[in-house]
């Protein structure tokens, strides 16, 4: 072989590793978007599936056992109330964690964690007890979100 075709073969050959690492680089660009995006789908779908377990209590019409139940269920969740408003007590219990309702829905303190709540289990299971609930009682439930969009409680007011 000649120089120049030795020449040839070896601007060709740098030629195509020029190409190929090109390629792969567009190819590793392309995937890190794609990445990126795969990984904001999934936390979206992290946080739908958070809070799927409260959605049942989103504006329904739930029986004192499925109250009682959802303490049972949601009490030891931490930055979590539950409160249950009774026809004995209007003014209703918290149970977990005290949440701030007592300020308009648009406020930026609505929804937060304003401390430990003084309610027990044995206060709602006591038919002596002012915060009893009645199993077969008809409450209205509805979800407690601060502002950032994430469900801090659960309000139970029996009809």
């Amino acid at each position: 072989m000649s120089n120049a075709q030795k020449a040839l073969v070896m601007a060709a050959g740098i030629f195509l590793a020029i190409a190929l690492i090109t390629l792969a680089v567009v190819m590793f660009i392309s995937a890190q978007e794609s990445t990126k995006a795969a990984q904001s789908n999934f936390s979206n779908i992290q946080t739908e599936l958070s809070q799927t377990a409260f959605t049942v209590y989103d504006n329904t019409l739930v029986s004192g056992s499925q109250a009682v139940n959802a303490l049972r269920k949601f009490s030891d969740q931490d930055q979590f109330g539950i409160q249950i408003v009774t026809g004995k007590n209007p003014a209703g219990q918290w149970y977990g964690k005290v949440i701030n309702t007592g300020v308009p829905v648009d406020s930026i303190t609505y929804g937060s964690v304003v401390g430990p709540a003084p309610g027990t289990l044995v206060q709602i299971l006591d038919e002596a007890d002012i915060d009893y609930v009645n199993p077969s009682g008809k409450f209205r439930a509805q979800l407690v979100k601060d502002s950032s969009n994430v469900i801090r409680g659960i309000v139970f007011r029996q009809q």
